[in-house]
């Protein structure tokens, strides 16, 4: 079994954790779980680091469970929120748990054989038959209010800073949750639970509800990573188009690649240590070339490299890096032609475009860069700039005496014309 405290430590992956929990890691094989809320019908990367951590704890030869909330997504944790959150209908949280349990089981092998094979559970099985009533007399009774109101969660919101205040509904959050563990340490014989550095109040009301409600010895241990945050100390997982999603449909494999290839330097190093599986040895070797020339990006390279293989396989890496290089490198129309359309448009995305038929395709060339398309003002401008030899067909220069014909079609219907080096326009051919 390997050192999970010690690799943690190394990492910088450790913000809170139980008295006794290194003495429990090192004297059996343990079972540690993680809740996913069903927010969504996918998960961003700001999900990528719980889901790593039980991948590590799994290569450390623990056991690791992954919790579906699809009790506890019905409230919504009010952990982080201003204001009270908008309650999802059934429909929709039936819908985001599917999807959150097909995301975590690319990266989890919940069939697997093996001892210490990770497993997946969903908190409404065990929520669904609990009446209100045996809720309050059997476990509400067993936490003060004084205690739930002493977390951080509940102050914020509770404070004169507040205007909101909170609901009754997101007031027992961090009971139901709490209970959560305790019915998985009874049943299943969990003792600890891991998850985000927020998390740390709710996961210490489920030991302090362990101690009180277990019979005999109780083992229950909690353990927290830091929030992730970039080195201006913002909160990291984002771009200005929003969230970035482990699923390609809503966020494409180049999108997602160029993500981690544009990380400050700052902050390559430790992200290294958060969301790769390379070891110390490694990643000081790679810190150590990034230092002495900083201009060539190999954390940030290496980085991109390890996240977009995790997360979509080798094989979409490598297009995302095709991708790359068509873009910022010499490449010329038969590079282009290899990009399956879901990797052109992400490349292009955002890219004016105009349409056309496919008999106008043999129209005056002049005419379709002018007012059949609109991608220069006028017919003379467009000559002036083919004249100066700046207008390029799917990055091949072109002539006064071209013209377009099906076999400039990319994927069978796209045409990427191109003023210079950064203007580019994407003809879509019907």
């Amino acid at each position: 079994m390997k050192d999970f405290l010690a690799d943690l430590r190394w990492r910088g992956m450790i913000q809170d954790c139980t008295p006794g929990l290194e003495e429990q890691l090192k004297s059996e094989s343990t079972k540690a779980y993680i809740g996913f809320d069903p927010t969504a019908d996918s998960l961003h990367i700001g999900s990528l680091v719980p889901i790593i951590l039980l991948m590590r704890f799994q290569q450390a030869g623990h056991k690791p469970v992954a919790l579906v909330g699809g009790a506890t997504g019905m409230i919504g944790d009010p952990t982080g929120k201003s204001d009270e959150r908008n309650l999802l209908d059934e429909e929709t949280l039936a819908k985001n748990v599917a999807g959150i349990k097909r995301v975590l089981s690319r990266f989890i092998n919940f069939e697997s054989t093996a001892e210490n094979a990770p497993e997946l559970v969903n908190n409404y099985d065990w929520m669904k038959d609990f009446s209100f009533i045996d809720f309050a007399r059997n476990i509400g009774k067993r936490i003060t209010v004084n205690y739930m109101m002493s977390k951080d969660s509940v102050k914020k919101r509770l404070s004169s800073d507040s205007g909101v205040g909170m609901s009754f509904t997101e007031f027992t959050y961090q009971l139901i949750q709490g209970y959560d563990f305790y019915h998985l340490y009874q049943e299943k014989g969990i003792k600890m639970q891991m998850g985000g550095s927020d998390q740390w109040g709710n996961m210490t009301t489920g030991t302090e509800l362990i101690r009180r409600m277990a019979e005999g010895k109780t083992e229950a241990f909690a353990l927290t990573c830091p929030l992730v945050t970039k080195a201006d100390g913002s909160k990291f997982g984002k771009s200005e188009g929003g969230n970035i999603w482990l699923d390609a449909d809503k966020t494409s494999v180049y999108k997602f690649y160029q993500f981690w290839l544009n990380v400050a330097d700052e902050d390559a190093e430790k992200f290294m240590k958060y969301y790769t599986f390379l070891d110390q040895e490694s990643i000081q070797k790679l810190a150590d070339a990034h230092q002495e020339e900083p201009h060539k990006r190999i954390l940030q390279k290496t980085l991109a490299e390890e996240v977009t293989k995790l997360v979509h396989g080798e094989d979409e890496l490598h297009k995302a890096q095709k991708a790359s290089q068509i873009l910022f490198g010499n490449s010329t129309s038969a590079d282009l032609k290899q990009l399956d359309e879901t990797s052109f448009l992400a490349v292009f995305e955002g890219v004016p475009q105009s349409q056309i038929s496919r008999n106008e395709l043999q129209d005056d060339f002049l005419e379709i860069l002018s007012t059949k398309t609109e991608f220069l003002k006028s017919k003379g401008e467009a000559r002036r700039a083919i004249e100066q030899n700046s207008i390029s067909v799917n990055k091949d220069k072109v002539g006064e005496y071209f013209s377009l014909s099906e076999e400039n079609l990319i994927n069978g219907k796209y045409i990427l014309l191109q003023r210079g080096k950064k203007n580019y326009f994407v003809l879509i051919v019907n």
